[in-house]
């Protein structure tokens, strides 16, 4: 028989409180960004905020609902939740309605539901449930195998809606995984990767290549200050690379990236033959880098021009300065520049933007909300925005840590993950910093899906919190 201590004293009130500040914050700003004088009463429940404020309503009462369920229910259905979305997710493709491209919603009437909102709670509750299982290692492969067929079996149903940025919000687990033993080798594996793909696109692949090649010895050299051996290495790389390029010239006349790479894979196979046997540490982790980055190099021209869709192409275009079209792909993310510079330090005060009264931003009441804040109330309204959405942040952090039992610590981490993951993204957005992918900012983007799923995913975890306080009679 379990004693339940009074739950309005269990609950963690901070969070709560920094939760209901956000919310009231991103409905007046839903207010300022779709304002007209016709419509000015913020009660209207034709408009937007109208709308929103129902919905908030809404979020509240299920807030309470998740109160009133025994907090154990959550850990004991976390896999039939999963399931009972994936199917949800499935049936979208039969019974979903297509916006904007995107076949990713139920309609019934006005009111519309987007799915793969929701599965991101589920998936946090899956991953937590088989993550604190008894005696489960991360670095198991099987494991680790099992952990991503979990985020990965949704990332692709979404995907298959041509929903890119919901699917790539699924990456944020990867910050829950690194606290509970993920081997950091992947997150330095993960950052090369970017700044690789990103430098492929920039930058001639010679140039990547003859880098790789510089740094890999001088690397090897740190770790292990053999001078001679180091020498050595990088002559048999000379030897073998100028005997190939002779060859290539006198018979074959391949292009030079072939000869560079036909080099790198015939030294590192004698690195690493070489270093098994004389029981070199390090050296064959460095080769294997070296080989899966420059093989990673050549592939990302094939996934850019044939894994990206068009639109995606040009926001990454835009965003990395090879293309400009600012009245076309890079219109959206230049007015919200334009709106959130025009406020400057305090901002030209409440319901007197003129970029987004103008309708200048598209999406400014959803994907491009925090260009309102940033016009109206400047710098310091931006700075207090920030500030709030960092301390629910650590806020999280901090109840994580205090949990008694590994499932309520490891949800509460990905519940972290998911949100700052969105924060990121979104005001990177808005600033330019970061591709259009389309996701809502927590608690302030206009829509209910975004606002209900948010509000289960961080309450779910406010009632687990709750539970540290209840002790077997």
């Amino acid at each position: 028989m379990i004693r339940t201590s009074n739950i309005i004293k269990s609950i963690d009130w901070v969070t709560v409180v920094l939760y209901v500040i956000l919310v009231f914050i991103g409905w007046i700003n839903i207010y300022a960004a779709v304002y007209n004088e016709k419509h000015s009463s913020i009660l209207d429940f034709s408009q937007k905020y109208g709308i929103q404020l129902i919905w908030i309503i809404a979020a509240f009462v299920i807030a309470f609902i998740i109160f009133l369920i025994d907090s154990n229910f959550f850990e004991y259905f976390s896999w039939p939740i999963y399931i009972v979305m994936i199917l949800l997710l499935i049936s979208v493709f039969i019974f979903g309605k297509e916006t904007n491209g995107q076949k990713a919603w139920f309609e019934i009437g006005a009111f519309k539901l987007q799915p793969s909102e929701f599965m991101k709670f589920a998936t946090n509750l899956a991953l937590a449930k088989l993550i604190s299982t008894y005696n489960f290692k991360i670095s198991n492969f099987k494991n680790f195998l099992s952990i991503l067929a979990i985020f990965v079996i949704p990332s692709i149903l979404i995907l298959l809606q041509n929903d890119t940025g919901s699917a790539l919000v699924y990456l944020a687990f990867v910050f829950m995984l690194y606290r509970e033993g993920l081997t950091p080798f992947v997150l330095f594996l993960a950052l090369i990767s970017i700044i690789l793909f990103i430098a492929a696109l920039l930058v001639d692949k010679f140039i990547i290549l003859q880098v790789l090649l510089y740094v890999s010895p001088i690397i090897f050299y740190i770790l292990h200050p053999r001078f001679k051996t180091l020498i050595y290495g990088v002559t048999l790389f000379l030897v073998t690379f100028g005997i190939l390029y002779l060859i290539n010239i006198l018979y074959f006349k391949y292009n030079i990236y072939y000869i560079v790479f036909s080099s790198i894979i015939l030294y590192s196979t004698f690195v690493i033959i070489y270093s098994q046997k004389k029981k070199i540490a390090h050296a064959t982790i460095i080769i294997l880098f070296v080989l899966f980055s420059s093989g990673f190099t050549f592939t990302v021209d094939y996934i850019f021009n044939n894994v990206l869709e068009k639109h995606q192409q040009d926001r990454i275009n835009e965003l990395l300065g090879i293309k400009s079209d600012p009245l076309g792909t890079g219109y959206n993310v230049n007015q919200s520049k334009i709106a959130i510079g025009s406020g400057g330090f305090s901002g030209k005060g409440f319901l007197q933007g003129t970029q987004t009264k103008y309708n200048f931003v598209p999406e400014q009441s959803t994907d491009f909300i925090f260009c309102t804040v940033g016009e109206e109330h400047g710098f310091v309204g931006s700075f207090i925005v920030i500030v709030l959405f960092t301390a629910l942040f650590l806020r999280v952090v901090y109840v994580s840590e205090r949990q008694r039992t590994n499932f309520s610590r490891i949800y509460g981490y990905g519940v972290a993950s998911l949100l700052f993951f969105h924060f990121v993204v979104n005001i990177g957005m808005t600033i330019g910093l970061a591709p259009v992918i389309g996701i809502p900012l927590p608690f302030f983007s206009y829509g209910g899906s975004s606002l209900w799923s948010f509000t289960i995913l961080l309450f779910i975890f406010l009632r687990l919190d709750s539970n540290r306080f209840e002790k077997l009679a």
